[in-house]
């Protein structure tokens, strides 16, 4: 038996023509735990053969184990290809995967049957997870069920020598999905070539079209047209955050964003993320795309529609996802003319179903590491082996942001893609059909239920709730910035005592204050807080997360009197009024609304905020990315900040901090600063490896400062580089504690 991802790769054909190579016997077939193969031959070529399947496998599959079993003799003639047995499923489910480069030749190719078909696949690309119902995955079990193949495509399908053999989603213009056009009131005005002709002069024209890709539709428009994004922008009511762009090539792509080799096999690589790079000077893209920042979020087109639409067009499009302000991806196109009526002129549509919503991954590269900081489409669901079996099925709920959630049960430890963040009705259905999906793939049924300890997370509530009414399901609580610290820990399979700084926006505090710049000693079973960012007061609570002026007020307040302050000659405190300053006084003081936190996300804002480089912000992470383009600017020495007593006080960078004036070199001094604490705590613990964990962590300045310097003091450091740094890693936090707490796992 052969565990692993072994389903819908090309393992099966490929088991078949290397039995053939070696003259054995026997047979090879899918069920729910995996791959079973049968061989009769010599014992040299038994080991050819399992030295082969091990050393050098399809390319899109991973072995986790092979068991193997001696069985009686029966002199069986030739090898064969099995139906697939049901069993107890356990196999993994393979992500999405872009188009390859034998599909895109073929679809450019005018004597190929296939050519110009928006759904040419094969066993080495097209789409899993986002059509698959259940395992075993054979077509029957996807949403390509319901169309009966050709001759053409079924004589393919059944030759084990040919590259569509099995390949579950195979079609053609024959037999496959349709393309149609919609107008808003859903009527079909075009269909197959000519709805994509269509749909591309509607983007000449300057508008937003709704276009369905793998995992969810997309919300497309002219990238070189400011006119074209400002109106997406306007009607989707998207003020700031940026928006992805999307290349038919990498000549294409390099004509907007300088690529370094690491970003290039990113983007060309299989999984097709979304890397973030640096902008071209030479950039004819339009400039509200990514505004106030110097970099931009790019990828080539991973769908073989995607690839005949920018052919078409001959230039880039924006193409960020298809949804309403905190909702998830939208998959259908009613939906889609329901909610988004007001952003789009039209729908591209096919009647290929998406079973599993799966929105688009991003990646950034920082002093040769890849950072995930969103884990979806190509890369999940990711899947990991346990060295030891668990006796329990364990589920982890993770966070209310950036959602993901984690199982394990036998050998098996999985990530699901990113589910995004839980603060909508429509968020957390999702939340819970991706839950029941995984439940329904595996057979799943939770003995152990792990959440936060924040009481007021909805996963949390979730996971309590289910607690109440299955007296049988044991309940665990994890800290927020201690799953952080296990994530990274359970990606490097790390069982020793680490020292990790876990910084991100807030986290629910162990003495009920809200966390964020955490520094832990901490093992798979415990951990102590021995070091964090002195508390301040968050003015306005949650109004301050979008007003960074409200922090760096609370900060000030901190520093210098009431009348001081209101002398101030600075950006932060001329944004406020007189009578304003002093009703923020009195908050601070008597602590009305204005709850603790050590937060270093939240200092990122303080320093934005009084630098001039921002008051409010559009989107999560803004405050980093702004000071990230400032701080490339000019070098400067770090800020003063005091540690002692298992705090550090950043009072003094903020006395320090209104004494100048450029906003460039406030910003490279606080980056100077805060890896400099970093390091001088690090030096306090010289025989412990160091993990960096938080949403903090995906400012690309700060990383490469920090591991640089720690590889040339000979440190061990450790960064997540397969799963996400920020939320979207603490489900396979809180999943690593418990594994360990149940004592059954060692590794």
């Amino acid at each position: 038996m052969v565990t692993g991802i072994v389903q819908g790769v090309g393992f099966r054909p490929f088991v078949y023509q290397l039995a053939q190579r070696l003259s054995l016997s026997g047979f090879v077939l899918n069920d729910g735990d995996g791959v079973m193969i049968e061989i009769e031959g010599d014992a040299a070529d038994h080991k050819a053969f399992i030295d082969t399947l091990t050393q050098t496998p399809p390319p899109l599959a991973r072995i986790d184990s092979i068991s193997q079993d001696e069985i009686p003799y029966t002199k069986a003639r030739g090898f064969s290809i099995r139906r697939s047995h049901q069993s107890s499923a356990s196999t993994m489910v393979s992500p999405d995967i872009a188009i390859c480069d034998a599909c895109a030749a073929e679809m450019q190719d005018p004597s190929n049957r296939r050519y110009g078909y928006a759904f040419i696949n094969c066993t080495d690309c097209g789409p899993r997870y986002s059509i698959i119902k259940a395992l075993p995955y054979d077509r029957p079990n996807t949403s390509m069920a319901h169309f009966t193949m050709c001759k053409a495509c079924g004589g393919e399908y059944a030759d084990p020598m040919d590259r569509r053999y099995h390949a579950q989603p195979i079609s053609c213009y024959d037999c496959g999905p349709t393309i149609a056009l919609l107008d808003l009131d859903g009527a079909v005005t075009a269909q197959g070539n000519e709805a994509i002709s269509r749909v591309c002069t509607l983007i000449l024209q300057g508008k937003t079209v709704a276009i369905k890709g793998l995992g969810g539709f997309h919300l497309v428009c002219d990238a070189s047209s400011e006119e074209a994004v400002a109106a997406l922008r306007r009607n989707k009511r998207r003020p700031s955050k940026p928006l992805a762009v999307m290349f038919k090539d990498m000549a294409s792509l390099k004509e907007a964003a300088d690529v370094t080799e690491e970003e290039e096999r990113q983007i060309l690589s299989k999984e097709r993320p979304i890397v973030i790079a640096d902008k071209s000077s030479r950039s004819a893209l339009a400039p509200s795309i990514a505004p106030n920042i110097d970099r931009i979020g790019v990828f080539l087109a991973y769908t073989p529609l995607h690839l005949l639409l920018l052919e078409k067009l001959d230039r880039p499009v924006v193409a960020t996802s298809a949804n309403i302000s905190d909702e998830p991806i939208i998959t259908d196109a009613d939906s889609v003319l329901k909610k988004l009526d007001k952003v789009v002129y039209a729908v591209l549509d096919y009647d290929r179903a998406i079973v599993n919503a799966c929105d688009d991954s991003v990646a950034m590269m920082a002093g040769g590491q890849r950072l995930l900081m969103r884990m979806a489409r190509g890369f999940g669901p990711k899947s990991l082996p346990l060295r030891q079996k668990t006796p329990k099925k364990i589920l982890a709920v993770g966070a209310n942001q950036k959602n993901s959630i984690a199982l394990a049960f036998g050998e098996h430890l999985v990530l699901s893609p990113h589910i995004g963040d839980l603060v909508s009705l429509e968020a957390f259905e999702y939340f819970e059909r991706t839950l029941e999906t995984f439940k329904r793939f595996y057979g799943f049924q939770p003995d152990v239920v792990v959440c936060d300890t924040h009481p007021g997370y909805e996963t949390t509530k979730w996971a309590k709730q289910l607690a109440k009414e299955r007296l049988s399901v044991e309940l665990i609580a994890v800290q927020h910035h201690y799953a952080h610290a296990l994530a990274c820990m359970a990606e490097y399979e790390l069982q020793e005592q680490v020292l990790a700084f876990c910084f991100d926006g807030t986290g629910y505090g162990a003495d009920g204050t809200l966390w964020g710049g955490e520094v832990l000693v901490a093992d798979p079973m415990q951990y102590e807080r021995v070091n964090h960012i002195r508390p301040f007061r968050l003015l306005g609570g949650e109004k301050a997360v979008k007003e960074p002026r409200r922090v760096a007020l609370a900060l000030l307040f901190e520093c210098f009197s009431l009348e001081e302050v209101m002398a101030l000659e600075n950006p932060a405190v001329r944004s406020f009024t007189q009578a304003q300053l002093k009703t923020m006084h009195k908050m601070w003081e008597q602590g009305i609304n204005a709850p603790l936190s050590s937060s270093a996300g939240r200092l990122f804002d303080a320093v934005a905020s009084l630098s001039g480089i921002a008051q409010e912000l559009g989107y999560e992470g803004e405050s980093g990315l702004l000071i990230e383009a400032a701080a490339k600017k000019t070098d400067g020495e770090a800020f003063t900040c005091v540690m002692g007593n298992g705090e550090i006080d950043c009072r003094p960078m903020i006395k320090e901090i209104v004494a100048i004036s450029s906003k460039n070199e406030i910003a490279s001094r606080f980056i100077s600063m805060l890896s400099g604490v970093i390091l001088e705590t690090a030096e306090q613990y010289p025989q412990l490896p160091i993990v960096l964990s938080g949403g903090v962590f995906q400012n690309r300045s700060l990383v490469v400062a920090v591991t640089e310097a720690m590889k040339a003091r000979g440190r061990r450091c450790y960064i997540q580089q397969d799963t996400p740094v920020n939320d979207g890693g603490i489900a396979l936090g809180q999943l690593y504690h418990a594994l360990h707490k149940s004592g059954r796992n060692n590794g």
